[in-house]
């Protein structure tokens, strides 16, 4: 397993729209997927492009932020929950990752950060 260093993932409100370039997305779950020895934080939604130029549609995605390190270890400065997380990298590694994923949910794509 290759890995980064550790990065802040700062837990926001699930069933929130947000607006994009293209129409809106919205995450509605967080998971801890059992992963090896570790825990993957992924957070699953969709999308709705329905403000383009070049027609409507949706999709539903993954997210995954990582390998958990520290759950819910620190609060930021609004009182939000921080996790410290660990990039998951490497091709191989994301590969698995995303079957797992695929397994669990209905989506049309898994992305790592």
């Amino acid at each position: 397993m290759e890995t980064d260093k550790l990065i802040d993932y700062t837990h926001g409100q699930l069933n929130e729209e947000a607006t994009a370039i293209s129409g809106h997305y919205v995450f509605t779950q967080e998971t801890r997927l059992p992963f090896e020895d570790k825990e993957i934080l992924y957070l699953t939604g969709y999308a709705v492009m329905d403000t383009t130029c070049c027609g409507e549609g949706g999709c539903g995605f993954s997210l995954v932020y990582g390998f958990i390190d520290n759950w819910q270890s620190e609060k930021n400065a609004a009182g939000d929950d921080v996790s410290k997380i660990i990039p998951v990298r490497g091709e191989a590694t994301q590969k698995i990752v995303r079957s797992l994923i695929n397994k669990r949910e209905v989506v049309n794509q898994v992305n790592f950060m």
